[in-house]
Order: structure tokens, then C-alpha cells, then sequence
């Protein structure tokens, strides 16, 4: 009974140290963002994009385009609509992902008196002996 424990023991600290690896909780961080931001982008193409595309288009939807083979039906208009869809979230998500990285670009090339920079170490424990030693 004792081996279990001890096995049992060590198996929870390894899945704790596992669970609390940076990795893991940055991927756990990632997918939640990640669905957030599909929502967001979901909601961009069923909102606005497609609205606009269909106005453009007259309002034309693919997915009721159907051919009838004896007794079946092949709707090969909700595959066509369906493609449009991906074209078209695709879009967006490029869209977004450009604007995103023109700003990170931006953002780097800031001025080194914007940026903020901050001491290292050495130097923090360095003020921290002349502030002790005016004293």
C-alpha cells in the first residue's frame, strides 16, 4: 500500500510540476485569447463583411444551389458558400494580423528617448548602496 502512495505521491508532483511548466500556462493563455479573437473575427464576417459582399453581389447565396441525380440532391452551393466563407474570414484575419504587426512595427521604432528602459541588476543594487551610504 505504501508503493501506491509513493507512486501516487510523485505522480501528482510531476503533473504539478508539468502543469505549472511557463509553456503550458502560456498555451492555456493563448487558446483562451484565441477563441476570444475568433469570436470577434466571427462576428466582423457574419456582421459586417458578408452583409457588404452580399450587397455587392446583389445578394446572391450560393448555398441554395443544388443539383438533383434521380432521387438525391447534390448541393454543391453550400460547398461553394462554405469556400466563399473561408476566403472571406480569411481575408480578415490577414487584414487584422497586418494592421496588428504595422503597429508592432511602430512601436519599435520609437525613439530611444520614448522607450522606456529599465537598469539593470548591477545598477539598481549599485543605487541602492550610494542611497544607504548618503544616509
Amino acid at each position: 500500500m505504501e508503493i501506491y502512495q509513493k507512486r501516487a505521491k510523485s505522480l501528482l508532483e510531476e503533473f504539478k510540476a508539468f502543469a505549472l511548466k511557463g509553456n503550458v500556462v502560456d498555451l492555456a493563455v493563448a487558446v483562451v485569447v484565441g477563441a476570444a479573437f475568433g469570436k470577434i473575427v466571427s462576428s466582423l464576417v457574419d456582421n459586417i463583411i458578408i452583409p457588404l459582399t452580399g450587397l455587392l453581389s446583389g445578394g446572391v447565396d450560393l448555398s441554395d444551389l443544388s443539383l438533383e441525380i434521380g432521387a438525391k440532391a447534390l448541393t454543391y452551393g453550400v460547398f461553394l458558400q462554405s469556400v466563399l466563407d473561408f476566403v472571406v474570414i480569411s481575408a480578415a484575419i490577414f487584414a487584422a494580423i497586418k494592421i496588428i504587426r504595422s503597429l508592432q512595427r511602430k512601436e519599435e521604432q520609437k525613439p530611444e528617448s520614448q522607450k522606456v528602459v529599465e537598469p539593470s541588476e548591477e545598477v539598481k543594487l549599485l543605487r541602492e548602496i550610494r542611497d544607504s551610504l548618503q544616509k
